[in-house]
């Protein structure tokens, strides 16, 4: 019997579109009709007006990072194999708040308001720091 894992997604009917993008190296999130807005997690209506005339737009995967967190201790398997990880929040660029995982940084790197984007582990998306233009640091 496989070990169950706590890091890979469990898509529903209405979630598979999410996570299939996922996999293909997309972020999607969901957008309202009615008053424009777009809001992560996924749902099947809006969080802000309430309307059920959303659809799924793709993000562009910039955003900003509001918060963190160093994980020195998770018992579900496999995080306790990457301790310490950096569980996050970020704005993304369309405006939703976002949970999180930090890669490609170290901790004592991490600062508010810094830029990151989007990249992908086991079709899950994590945030990296944008790598700075060699042009910004002469």
């Amino acid at each position: 019997m496989a070990a169950v894992r706590f890091d890979v997604p469990e898509p529903d009917a209405f979630t598979r579109t999410y996570w299939d993008a996922a996999a293909e190296g997309r972020l999607l999130l969901r957008r309202c009709g009615a008053c424009g807005r777009a809001h992560h997690y996924p749902r099947e209506f809006c969080p802000h007006c309430w309307s059920d005339d959303v659809t799924w737009d793709r993000a562009t995967g910039r955003a900003t990072l509001y918060t963190w967190s160093v994980v020195h201790r998770n018992d579900l398997p496999p995080f306790g194999e990457r301790t310490p990880y950096v569980a996050a929040v970020v704005d993304l660029a369309e405006g939703p708040r976002m949970m999180t995982e930090v890669v490609e940084c170290p901790a004592g790197e991490l600062r508010a308001g810094m830029a990151v984007e989007v990249a992908f582990r086991v079709g899950v998306p994590v945030f990296r720091p944008v790598a700075e233009p060699a042009a910004a640091r002469d």
